[in-house]
């Protein structure tokens, strides 16, 4: 685990690969600190994807309703056919959103800010270098097996 200190033992103990490469005068600690913030961004890009899918089912259930409530109509049931439709056929998940609505909030409200905050920090640590904690570790545990 990282010490604090920049890590001891040349290149041979680095990875390889230049864009991975821990920059001279890098602490294990900063390395450290970028990997908990890449840990926390990809949490929000996995949060993300479950906000799409969520907009993508709220938007297949509201159409599987359109369906019910024909089906509805259909089996002579049209007052509570349009009873439904009336009071659920193109709501609003949220007060005065659409999902679509709920989804730009996101990105440009949170997630987008998210990301530049995670860039300016490995751009003014690590050279704007991604995912230096995991290349070491890499490089570490592939050394551990030999």
């Amino acid at each position: 685990m990282p010490t604090g200190e920049e890590s001891e033992g040349g290149l041979d103990q680095l990875p390889r690969d230049p864009d991975h490469l821990r920059p001279p005068g890098v602490t294990d600690d900063e390395v450290t600190a970028l990997g908990l913030l890449s840990e926390a961004l990809e949490t929000v890009e996995q949060a993300r994807g479950h906000l799409y899918a969520f907009h993508q089912l709220s938007g297949r259930a509201d159409r599987q309703l359109q369906d019910a409530v024909a089906a509805l109509r259909e089996a002579g049931r049209g007052n509570l056919a349009e009873e439904i439709a009336r009071e659920l056929v193109g709501r609003n998940v949220l007060p005065g959103r659409w999902t679509y609505q709920v989804v730009e909030e996101y990105d440009t409200g949170y997630w987008s800010v998210f990301r530049a905050a995670e860039r300016t920090a490995r751009e003014e640590i690590a050279e704007g270098r991604q995912h230096v904690y995991e290349a070491e570790m890499k490089a570490r545990e592939q050394r551990e097996r030999t």
